[in-house]
């Protein structure tokens, strides 16, 4: 098992190769994103070994060659002695980038079979239970006897510790060596400066440079081409989500091939074409080629040996089986592929995925009858095929579709699926990528139908779990979406907006300054105030201190003049520099725009970054201490996130309080598809602290003023049915509007193809006639000037009956 980040990073040559902090200080060795020892066996030739001889197994995880003239390998016994002395095996040539290169040692009395051509060859007789192995750039033997010792010798590249060793990495050695096991690096060649977490013992298979294994083996020969191992596709896959052969070798596995990736996470797929009768098995498997092309067709039917691995792409994250350091024989080309399991309404159960009480599912048995995940999970690697799929996750960036095989799962008023509670997850969406580039994804919007079949692998990632690999693709039918414009309000009407505009500032592209422009002026109408958020200061991510953002609203202002809306003012509190969280250098926070020919805003002096907004009862009832103002803003439930705006606005002669909020985000929470069910929501703390803030700064208006009309409104990043809702509502302060609208119309956001809320705005009691709307121009669209869809309520500041609506 190992835990990796993207794959795409580690073959860029990011694979740090440093020496722990812990055994080893930081006066080691440089970094290194190159050379490693990649295995370690001490037990050739020792009674029940099958091999002949121990060996040193380097491996090259950067992207080009690395010489080792000059240097050498050196090997110190477990516990050494005050006598005890390294041993030193010269190298020479280099390591090609993602190969191997293989030292051989000395060879004992027992094994019967021989490693691969050497490329080095030393004569030390290791332990196969406990010692340490060191890469060094030179061959004058080392001297330390300690890892403190090891720490000021620079020479040292990389450094494994077996065993019961003293001198290692981390906090201790990597254990399990025997005279059958030696002690490997995972696929990846990730190294986390501790050998216990970084290597794992496991059957010993040494490869040298040209790619050969024991006894004589090519890279296309696993040592018996034409013939099956005893292993198949669904003993890899087992019963559960983890392999019960993960770290084990196997040989000979037969498929065919299904599916060839050849670019970022490099490899293919194989199919058992003679599957067992178990649901639970899959019957496909990814075969991972780290850095090297695949040298396969689909279609070909083949043997592979290499090593079992569970991959997992992030640590909250489910993982993938995968056979890793491949040796592949292709036995025969141009073979009929397996027939693909048809996905569709009938097939996927309306349950999603066991619980664990939190913790892990794992070790779970899979029950594909039952679970939607569990039968994702059996299909892992396997041909499937889903048809007349309605899009509800418009085209990526990273040209992903996501689409949903059972059209009638809380289906939206424009095509897309409903999120609508922690418990009721919705179990036909799948996001769709395409495997073959003569297929690209097209470009598609929420209610679009990909027509006809689309066929491929199922695979995983953390970008929203399974997905299908297309290898064939329906046709796009073009639903013909229409971004909404909402109604002009009266005049007797307060138009007031939401819209989070994206990290816009005074540096990005004319068009998204228009784009956005149009959405205020035409799709919202020209509402009277409009609560931004996302507006960062005037040079966006440039970290020089600056923290003003009015370059960045003149330019927007006078966007909307052009797209035919008013003239707009603004008002806003400049955060401390970096403090208010979002992007590095950007200075995110939250800004009013009023048409000062509708609205005036009350100006007071004294709001600041840190001077706290408070109501003042008066004998016409409350206004503010200082307007604009800030909520608690030392409050540590603003910490590294941007705080509240306040403001006090007079329509029509009549006192409105608008507060524009940007609550913290999800970050860190662990996805709806990941391995700990029921997933931990740790960002919600914070947004909990921070709605109880607001809640309590408006129960002090209501105080002084029951009937004070507030208007809260913003990106909160968070559902209608959330404790944060909650928390923001206690004691009947405010009433949330979506709740207000048709069930299949609460939604202004779309992540992974749900359909969702974030944004919101609320209202208090004194607030008696509205017209609410979310205005959909973003979210459902493959062409988005931002992520979110803005929000406009029109209220009647002159109802005659508080509380009535």
């Amino acid at each position: 098992m190992h835990i990796s980040r993207p794959r795409s990073v580690l073959l860029a040559g990011a694979v740090a190769v440093t020496l722990s902090a812990t055994a080893l200080p930081a006066a080691f060795a440089a970094p290194s994103s190159t050379a490693v020892i990649s295995e370690v066996y001490g037990g050739g030739g020792n009674s029940g070994a099958t091999l002949t001889r121990d060996f040193i197994e380097l491996a090259n995880a950067g992207s080009s060659a690395y010489g080792l003239s000059g240097f050498s390998v050196q090997y110190l016994p477990g516990s050494p002695s005050a006598g005890s002395l390294w041993q030193v095996s010269a190298l020479t040539g280099s390591v090609a980038p993602g190969g191997r290169y293989l030292v051989a040692q000395a060879a004992g009395t027992g094994g019967t079979v021989a490693l691969p051509t050497p490329d080095a060859t030393g004569t030390v007789a290791m332990s196969a239970t406990s010692g340490t192995v060191a890469l060094v750039s030179g061959t004058t033997p080392l001297t330390c006897k300690t890892a403190a010792d090891c720490a000021a010798d620079t020479r040292i590249v990389d450094l494994v510790g077996y065993g019961s060793a003293v001198v290692r990495e981390g906090s201790g050695p990597v254990t399990g060596t025997s005279a059958t096991a030696s002690v490997a690096r995972a696929a990846s060649l990730a190294d986390t400066d501790d050998n216990a977490a970084d290597l794992s013992a496991g059957a010993p298979t040494p490869v040298n440079a040209a790619g050969e294994t024991s006894g004589g083996a090519g890279p296309g020969d696993p040592g018996n081409p034409t013939e099956p191992g005893t292993v198949r596709v669904h003993d890899i896959q087992g019963t559960t989500r983890v392999s019960p052969l993960d770290g084990q070798s196997v040989t000979g596995v037969p498929g065919i091939v299904t599916g060839v990736r050849t670019s970022g996470s490099r490899g293919f797929w194989i199919q058992d074409a003679t599957p067992d009768a178990d649901p639970r098995t899959g019957e496909g498997v990814f075969v991972f080629t780290g850095s090297t092309a695949p040298a396969v067709a689909v279609g070909d039917s083949v043997l592979v040996s290499g090593k079992v691995d569970e991959y997992y792409p992030s640590t909250t994250t489910q993982s993938i089986t995968e056979i890793t350091a491949p040796r592949v024989t292709v036995l025969s080309s141009g073979n009929a592929l397996p027939a693909p399991v048809v996905l569709d309404a009938a097939s996927v159960p309306d349950a999603y995925v066991p619980s664990a009480d939190g913790g892990s599912i794992d070790a779970l048995a899979l029950d594909p009858a039952t679970y939607a995940l569990d039968l994702y999970e059996s299909l892992e690697g396997t041909r499937v095929e889903i048809a007349d799929t309605r899009v509800t996750g418009a085209t990526t960036a990273y040209h992903e579709v996501w689409v949903t095989i059972k059209p009638n799962e809380n289906p939206t008023r424009r095509g897309g699926t409903l999120y609508s509670s922690y418990t009721d997850q919705n179990t036909g969406r799948i996001k769709v990528m395409s495997l073959d580039a003569t297929h690209p994804i097209p470009v598609a919007n929420v209610g679009d139908v990909l027509s006809g079949t689309t066929t491929g692998v199922l695979d995983y990632d953390s970008f929203g779990g399974y997905n299908l690999q297309a290898t064939a693709l329906g046709t796009l039918t073009d639903n013909d979406l229409r971004r909404e414009v909402t109604r002009k309000q009266m005049d007797k009407e307060l138009a007031v907006a939401t819209y989070n505009v994206e990290n816009l500032d005074a540096l990005d592209e004319q068009g998204k300054f228009d784009t956005l422009a149009a959405g205020v002026a035409v799709n919202l109408s020209s509402p009277d105030i409009v609560s931004l958020e996302e507006i960062q200061d005037d040079n966006g991510a440039v970290n020089d201190g600056t923290v003003g953002s009015d370059a960045t609203l003149k330019r927007f202002t006078d966007a909307i003049v052009a797209a035919g809306g008013p003239q707009y003012a603004w008002r806003y509190i400049a955060p401390e520099n970096g403090k208010d969280g979002g992007e590095p250098g950007g200075n995110i926070r939250n800004v009013f725009l009023f048409n000062p020919e509708r609205v005036d805003f009350v100006d007071r002096p004294g709001g600041d970054t840190t001077t706290a907004v408070t109501a003042v009862k008066t004998k016409k009832g409350v206004t503010l201490s200082a307007s604009p103002g800030r909520i608690a803003p030392t409050s540590d439930a603003w910490d590294d996130s941007r705080k509240p705006l306040v403001g006090e606005f007079r329509f029509h002669g009549k006192p409105v309080f608008v507060i524009g909020n940007h609550f913290a985000s999800k970050g860190g929470d662990q996805p709806l598809h990941g391995r700990y069910q029921e997933p931990t929501r740790s960002s919600e703390t914070k947004r909990v602290k921070q709605a109880t803030e607001v809640n309590t700064f408006v129960k002090s208006l209501l105080a002084a003023d029951k009937s004070a009309r507030v208007i809260t409104l913003g990106d909160l990043n968070d559902f209608a049915f959330s404790p944060t809702m909650a928390a923001l509502t206690d004691g009947r302060t405010l009433e949330p509007l979506i709740t207000t609208l048709p069930k299949n119309e609460q939604y202004s956001y779309v992540y992974e193809g749900n359909s969702q809320t974030l944004d919101h705005i609320l209202v208090s009691p004194g607030v008696c006639r509205f017209d609410y709307d979310v205005v959909h121009i973003n979210a459902e669209f493959a062409d988005q000037a931002s992520d979110h869809d803005p929000q406009i309520v029109r209220v009647d500041v002159n109802a005659p009956d508080p509380g009535q609506h």
